[in-house]
């Protein structure tokens, strides 16, 4: 669980609602269904009407990397990679056969077919690299929905405020109700611009952030079968792969 996504999630509110408070105003006062309906729902509706269906669930899907996202397995990858290598080292590539075979994970499997056929070291390069940035950029584009979402957000915000001053202006002969509709109108302002602010703009980064984490894994696991099917010493490959656990560690650090 990344604590860090929910204590900034609830700091955030708690700044909006203390600091709401210190100005005299209540905090139940910027509780509005209805506002909160036609932002949500607004901007909801148009994110699935700009994105493909492939992409937009795979976006949904992501959303649980925010707060519990997937392990960064560098130290994992660094041991498959330096047991492949012993074993293709004395029974040859055809020796990899059943961890092709058995592995679950379609990148690996690809990888390892490539080195039992006996491709060319250029080819294997061109052909996991092509394999890593569709990944990439297919994952880029599912966390983009939150990015269009925090564009959106804040101009259906705009039209939710303009649906309720037109609300309010039934009451233009009753002052004591007028004021309080105008009021009770912008709350959907400050729904669209907090949301795309404080969550969906944010989330988008995070997401983003967590792509490049695991694109770091699968970048790792192409550098080792490229080292296999050089020939190299498992020894030599294990240093090799030493450079991935700096960059984890510097990613743990900087998160």
């Amino acid at each position: 669980m990344d604590r860090l996504s929910i204590l900034g999630v609830l700091v955030a509110l708690a700044a909006i609602g203390i600091g709401y408070k210190i100005e005299g105003g209540l905090v139940s006062s910027l509780i509005n269904l209805p506002a909160l309906l036609i932002v949500l729902g607004g901007t909801l509706g148009a994110v699935m009407l700009q994105s493909p269906k492939s992409e937009f669930f795979c976006g949904l899907r992501m959303f649980k990397w925010v707060f519990f996202p997937p392990k960064l397995r560098i130290d994992e990858g660094v041991a498959k990679i330096t047991q492949w290598s012993h074993k293709a080292r004395q029974d040859g590539f055809l020796s990899l056969e059943k961890e092709a075979l058995d592995s679950n994970e379609y990148f690996i499997s690809k990888g390892l077919n490539m080195l039992i056929d006996g491709v060319e070291v250029n080819q294997f390069r061109e052909a996991m690299e092509t394999e890593l940035i569709f990944r990439r950029e297919s994952l880029f584009k599912s966390a983009k929905i939150y990015e269009a979402m925090g564009g959106y957000s804040p101009t259906i915000g705009i039209l939710g405020a303009v649906l309720g001053l037109i609300q309010a202006m039934t009451f233009i002969k009753q002052p004591e109700l007028l004021g309080a509709g105008i009021a009770t109108a912008f709350i959907a302002t400050i729904y669209g611009v907090g949301f795309a602010n404080l969550f969906f703009i944010p989330v988008a980064n995070k997401l983003r952030f967590i792509v490049e984490q695991q694109m770091l894994y699968h970048e790792l696991l192409t550098e080792g079968m490229l080292a296999i099917l050089q020939g190299d010493s498992p020894h030599s490959i294990e240093l090799k792969l030493s450079a991935f656990k700096v960059e984890r560690h510097y990613i743990a650090g900087q998160s």
